[in-house]
């Protein structure tokens, strides 16, 4: 289990929000886009959708999913679980934890609420 990588502050990143935590920075291969969704919680997934090159980032987060800006492709963002066409590939999810008002990144450790 790693230390951990501070991302934010709380209220640092907008419920509805997305930051984007740079792949060299996470130490993993892609982007990592930490989401702040409407439920008041924090979720981790790799930044790039599954189905094309776009940023899942700049998608729409509703609930705990978010849904791909180019093509309407929806992932879970509790487990990263492809919802609908045309994605049929899961991205990968990651650990968030917050602690003293603090955005912490787990990079490949598994949710665990997955």
């Amino acid at each position: 289990m790693s230390e951990g990588i501070r991302v934010a502050d709380v209220d640092e990143i907008s419920e509805g929000e997305a930051l984007v935590v740079d792949a060299e920075k996470a130490g993993t291969a892609d982007d990592i886009a930490v989401f702040h969704s409407d439920n008041g919680r924090f979720y981790a997934l790799n930044d790039t959708c599954t189905h094309e090159e776009a940023s899942l980032a700049e998608g729409w987060i509703e609930g705990d999913e978010v849904e791909c800006p180019i093509h309407s492709a929806r992932f879970c963002l509790r487990t990263g679980e492809a919802l609908c066409l045309p994605a049929m590939v899961n991205a990968k999810a990651h650990r968030v934890e917050v602690r003293e008002d603090q955005v912490w990144l787990y990079p490949n450790e598994t949710p665990q609420d997955a």
